[in-house]
C-alpha cells in the first residue's frame, strides 16, 4: 500500500473501535473515508477536521455501502451486537463482506472478538466466527482479523458506571477470575498495523489484550484513581441472565475458560506497548 494515496474506509468511524482506528490512520498520514450514520454529528465533524472524508453509510442499506466502498483500497469493518442484535449483526457482517468483494476492496480488516474461533457457545462470539469464515471464503487479495478482548472503556458505560459511582464494581464474575482487557486506543493501533503490514499479516487472526486483572484488583485500582473506596460485588448470574442471556453466557465462559490473548508475545512481535489498566484508569474522570 501507499500511505497518503490508497484510500481506507472505516465503518463505525464515530464509535469506539472505528474512531480509534480512524484517528490512528489519519495521524499516520493515511487517506481515510469515515463511514457513519450521522455525518453531521460532533464526532464526524471532529474526524473531518483531522482530514477524513466523512460519508453517510448504514450497514442495513446496501446501496450506501456500495457508495462508501467504491474506489477504496482497504476496509476496516465492524458491527455492534448491542445495537443490532446477534442475528442482525451477522446479517450486516455477511453483507459487508459481499459488498466489499463486489466493489473491489483489496485488503479487508475485520474487527471480531477474542476467542471467536474457540466455539465458545456465546451468541455474539459465534456469529462473528461465522463472519470470519465468510471473509476467508470469498477470496480477498488479503485480509486480517483483529480480535479484541473486553474493553476497559466498558467500565465507563451505563452497564457499570452507575454502580461504580456508588462504590461498587458490580460484575458477575468470580473474584478469582482473571479478566483480560484492552484500551480502545490500543485497538486503533492494531487497526493501523493491520493495514500497514497487510502483506505480512495476510490471513492472520490476532487476539489482542493489554492487561488481565481479577475484579477485586480492578475495583481497587478504580478506587485509587477515584479517591474513594470501590469494591467488587459478584452479581448473581441469574440476575444477569434476566437482563441478557448473551451477556450471562459470556460471563460464565469467562469464569470457566477465559480469553487467552498473548499480551507479552504481541508486544514483542508487533511493537505495540500494551496499555496497562493502572495507567488507563488514571485517564478517566471517575
Amino acid at each position: 500500500m501507499q500511505i497518503g494515496k490508497d484510500l481506507i474506509v472505516v465503518t463505525g468511524a464515530t464509535g469506539q473501535q472505528g474512531g480509534a482506528t480512524a484517528r490512528e490512520l489519519l495521524a499516520a498520514g493515511h487517506r481515510v473515508r469515515a463511514m457513519t450514520r450521522k455525518p453531521d454529528g460532533d464526532a464526524a465533524r471532529a474526524l473531518a477536521r483531522q482530514g477524513a472524508e466523512v460519508v453517510r453509510g448504514d450497514l442495513d442499506d446496501p446501496a450506501s455501502l456500495h457508495k462508501a466502498f467504491t474506489g477504496a483500497w482497504g476496509l476496516y469493518a465492524l458491527q455492534n451486537t448491542w445495537e443490532a442484535g446477534v442475528e442482525q449483526e451477522e446479517v450486516q457482517g455477511m453483507r459487508v463482506v459481499e459488498v466489499a468483494r463486489t466493489t473491489g476492496i483489496e485488503h479487508f480488516v475485520y474487527a471480531s472478538v477474542a476467542s471467536a474461533h474457540r466455539k465458545t457457545g456465546i451468541p455474539h462470539f459465534d456469529n462473528k466466527a461465522r463472519v470470519e469464515q465468510k471473509l476467508r471464503s470469498v477470496g480477498f487479495p488479503s485480509h486480517t482479523i483483529v480480535r479484541p478482548v473486553f474493553f476497559m472503556e466498558n467500565l465507563t458505560s451505563p452497564w457499570f458506571k452507575p454502580s461504580i459511582d456508588q462504590g461498587t464494581l458490580a460484575l458477575g464474575l468470580k473474584p478469582t477470575t482473571k479478566l483480560q482487557m484492552i484500551a480502545v486506543a490500543d485497538v486503533g493501533k492494531y487497526g493501523q498495523l493491520a493495514f500497514e503490514r497487510h502483506a505480512a499479516l495476510n490471513g492472520r487472526a490476532i487476539d489482542i489484550a493489554g492487561d488481565e486483572l481479577t475484579p477485586p484488583e480492578t475495583a481497587a485500582l478504580i478506587g485509587q484513581a477515584a479517591g474513594r473506596a470501590v469494591t467488587h460485588f459478584q452479581v448473581p448470574i441469574e440476575d444477569v441472565r434476566k437482563a441478557s442471556a448473551d451477556f450471562a453466557a459470556m460471563l460464565e465462559w469467562l469464569d470457566a475458560v477465559g480469553y487467552n490473548a498473548e499480551i507479552g508475545g504481541n508486544a514483542k512481535e508487533f511493537g505495540i506497548a500494551p496499555t496497562r489498566f493502572a495507567d488507563w484508569v488514571k485517564t478517566v474522570r471517575w
